[in-house]
């Protein structure tokens, strides 16, 4: 039966305001992504006979390393892994501390109290609110950024409140800007460096005055660390939590979505502050009984050889080289960053003696319809699309062949800035 029937039941007054009350369901879904799906979909139909380019994508192309694959396979078939596997085991978080001492140089993590496992990042981010957001409390977000980071606070009776990220400022949040009352009501900031999207990377001496300005309103970090592996030219990995004092005010989230090509897997640990760690264990304790402990035993094998991001890291590099270049030729004005798979990318306002874009939203609709060339638009702050350098290519000739493409159907435009 269709969706249509129920909504004219006493169901569709059920929802809570939250999720839009009597009207959810009943327009069309403007989430970014889903937009983005329509339009992909609508490309494929009206030119099924040309290469669609996916420059949005945000999953790895690549399956995960073989020897996780195989540790998942030899540790599924032992009756010790059955059982439900609650906050997680002593060997992965005994991993993880060893993780973020060998990458990250972070030596003072004791598993036993400053890690527990999360079914990823999504899972972290979604729980964390519900141990410290009371009505009225205000979490901190940038934009643009990760929406899911604030839905949990605005559903706990929370706000939000966006500090905007601007080239100006290297894309790091300007903490001078937000006004005292609404420092003083804070409970929680979300930051989030390599960052997605912008591709900025963060400095020792911003996080100490992250740490000086938490501790002077009380609030908790929680820096999503996601991309902290993937870096390029030199720069090394870098945690919040190798900066001293960062252990006093907050946490630090890590997922193997990214760094060992293990999206959906769900796995990935929050580390640091020990009372944070043991509010959020227990509230997730109430959410799930635990990932299954061979993938946590496989995620653990993965931890313990960071040369298999190593080898990423190579690729992701050579492939922004690529890209920044070919961009830079058709007239755009891109520099490569320092981590992440992102591309964050100033749109156009026009074509030289044609249409006009008003929005990174319009530019990314004509290169999807026109071009069939996918990226994600952000309006929040300028107009800026994301590209990815995780699309589909096996190998350096395929990967050339592919920023051939998107030069070639590129070049007989000419872009006003």
């Amino acid at each position: 039966m269709s969706i249509d029937k129920y909504q004219e039941t006493y169901i569709q007054n059920c929802f809570a305001d939250r999720i839009g009350g009597p009207n959810y369901g009943k327009s069309a879904n403007n989430n970014k992504l889903d937009i983005i799906k329509r339009a992909m979909a609508a490309a494929n139909k009206n030119f099924p006979d040309i290469e669609l380019i996916n420059l949005g994508a945000y999953d790895p192309n690549e399956m995960m390393d073989t020897g996780i694959a195989a540790t998942l396979a030899a540790e599924a078939a032992k009756p010790e892994n059955r059982g439900y596997a609650n906050n997680g085991i002593p060997e992965f978080k005994e991993a993880a501390a060893a993780y973020l001492a060998e990458v990250f140089g972070v030596e003072d993590i004791d598993p036993e109290t400053e890690v527990v496992y999360s079914s990823g990042s999504n899972s972290a981010l979604a729980i964390i609110p519900s141990a410290f957001i009371n009505p009225g409390d205000v979490a901190v977000l940038t934009v643009p950024g990760y929406p899911a980071m604030g839905a949990h606070t605005k559903y706990l009776g929370g706000e939000v409140y966006n500090v905007q990220l601007t080239k100006e400022n290297h894309f790091l949040p300007d903490l001078a800007s937000i006004p005292e009352e609404i420092a003083l009501r804070t409970k929680l900031i979300y930051l989030n460096y390599p960052n997605n999207p912008t591709g900025a990377s963060a400095t020792a001496e911003f996080f100490t005055e992250v740490i000086e300005w938490a501790k002077k309103y009380n609030v908790i970090v929680v820096h999503d660390a996601a991309y902290a592996a993937l870096t390029y030219d030199g720069l090394k990995p870098f945690s919040f939590l190798s900066v001293p004092g960062a252990k006093d005010v907050g946490v630090e989230l890590h997922s193997l979505s990214k760094s060992f090509n293990m999206s959906g897997w769900s796995m990935g640990f929050a580390a640091g502050n020990p009372l944070v760690v043991k509010a959020f264990s227990e509230i997730k304790d109430n959410h799930d009984s635990g990932q299954s402990m061979a993938i946590q035993k496989a995620a653990a094998y993965g931890l313990a050889h960071p040369e298999i991001t190593l080898k990423m890291t190579e690729k992701y590099s050579r492939r922004h080289d690529m890209l920044v270049q070919a961009l830079n030729e058709l007239g755009f004005r891109v520099e490569k960053p320092k981590g992440s798979v992102y591309l964050y990318v100033e749109a156009p306002s026009g074509i030289v003696g044609g249409r006009r874009f008003e929005s990174a939203e319009d530019f990314s609709q004509f290169l999807i319809r026109e071009k069939l060339i996918s990226s994600v638009p952000w309006d929040d702050a300028g107009h800026f699309v994301r590209f990815s350098v995780t699309f589909e290519a096996s190998g350096e000739e395929e990967e050339q062949r592919v920023i051939g493409e998107i030069k070639r159907r590129l070049s007989d435009i000419q872009f006003e800035f």
